[in-house]
């Protein structure tokens, strides 16, 4: 089935034209946007996205025209027209039509995007050190999933895969670890996972979050802290979460390679059976 969109009151298919060459959007970047999963005839922490959503744009500057609760509604309208049991990426946004450099609120437009997007394989990954490193608040709008911040992302990739791995560690502005390139990391320790403390360069994910709260109350200690990429690179187990994956395995940094470790395979398992009901 082709992506849909609400955009303007309706759903539409394709890839339609919303934007044009004048709008601010186009040549400022002014749009936040979230991304959901919709898996299993599940659509695991939507409220939540959806909320963040919300945050975002306020956060950017941009007006929120719609209420949380009222995106999570359209979301699952969206849902509803794919086969059950799709697996789907749900990405609804804000953006700007008009301003200059500065985005007019008042001038904010929604669109919600669903489109099929399998979920990938636990195959494992290989990450390597970034020369690239994330902005702190007072350089770029690192409060808001605002896709001005993406092109960063981007060429931390393209430096990875040049030197051929497949994602990349990015620090923060003083030097610590903060995430990979496309979602957070964590590491386990003698038995502990450990993750960077969020301090404002990157977002605290809400699959992230919620990881978090499966692992304490399995009993496994979390530590949210200062990391360096040393501590990282002599790690027992790497693995990541994020939404487009959820919880996936690291098997390989710089020249070390690693197997998938027990606390990520309860990491995951805990999050599969949370997003089934289960606990």
């Amino acid at each position: 089935m082709k992506p849909i969109h609400f955009v303007n009151g309706g759903w539409k298919s394709g890839n339609p034209a919303i934007i044009g060459p004048m709008d601010h959007v186009m040549w400022m970047a002014s749009t936040v946007f979230d991304g959901a999963r919709a898996f299993d005839n599940l659509v695991p922490d939507l409220d939540q996205h959806c909320q963040r959503l919300v945050n975002s744009a306020n956060n950017f500057g941009l007006k929120a025209i719609l209420t949380a609760p009222e995106i999570q509604e359209l979301c699952l309208d969206g849902v509803s027209r794919f086969k059950k049991g799709s697996e789907l990426y749900i990405r609804p946004m804000f953006f700007a039509e008009s301003g200059f450099v500065s985005p007019d609120p008042e001038s904010t437009r929604f669109c919600l995007s669903v489109y099929e997007a399998p979920l990938p394989k636990p195959k494992g990954m290989s990450v390597t050190l970034s020369s690239f490193r994330r902005p702190s608040p007072n350089m770029a709008p690192t409060l808001a999933k605002a896709s001005c911040l993406y092109p960063a992302s981007g060429m931390a990739l393209r430096e990875a895969s040049a030197k051929g791995f497949d994602n990349a560690v990015v620090l923060d502005a003083i030097g610590n670890v903060a995430e990979l390139a496309t979602a957070n990391i964590w590491m386990v320790k003698d038995g502990a996972a450990h993750t960077p403390i969020p301090n404002g360069t990157f977002l605290n994910g809400v699959t992230r979050q919620r990881v978090a709260g499966l692992l304490s109350k399995a009993g496994i200690k979390v530590h949210e802290r200062s990391i360096t990429y040393p501590e990282l690179c002599d790690a027992d187990e790497l693995f990541t979460t994020g939404n487009y994956g959820k919880v996936m395995p690291i098997t390989r940094i710089e020249k070390r390679d690693l197997q998938p470790g027990p606390v990520y395979a309860r990491a995951r398992d805990l999050y599969w059976s949370y997003a089934h009901g289960d606990a």
